[in-house]
């Protein structure tokens, strides 16, 4: 397969989130490979504007650019398609054309992002 980021990341706490959340939903990493080589290819590669994906503006963080993704589809949850309830919060570096995925959760468990993991990890990069 054609490597279409030149790098794709994963903070610690974000593997963290995952390794949890695999436990009941078994087809995540599948389903994050397949989302990064379709939507995060169209949204980012292609500029193609996608409902799936909203910029979180409210953060006070000029760069980098901080995402979620709310409609993500997880095979796991039979019947739901992208409206799964799984959300995923990731930055992408356009000059060095790399993602970095901050957190994964399931909006049935938590109702909104870490904003502090987000503010700790992004806050004075920018500057």
């Amino acid at each position: 397969m054609t490597k279409i980021f030149h790098d794709i990341r994963y903070l610690p706490e974000f593997t963290r989130d995952l390794k949890g959340l695999l436990k009941k939903y078994s087809t995540l990493e599948t389903d994050i490979d397949t989302f990064i080589n379709t939507v995060l290819k169209v949204y980012h590669k292609e500029k193609i504007p996608v409902s799936a994906v909203v910029q979180i503006s409210s953060l006070g963080i000029v760069s980098p650019l901080i995402y979620k993704v709310r409609k993500f589809t997880c095979k796991s949850l039979k019947g739901k398609g992208a409206a799964s309830g799984i959300r995923i919060i990731y930055t992408y570096y356009e000059k060095e054309d790399i993602i970095e995925f901050i957190e994964i959760y399931y909006k049935g468990d938590k109702e909104n992002e870490d904003r502090k993991r987000i503010l700790e990890y992004y806050k004075n990069k920018g500057k």
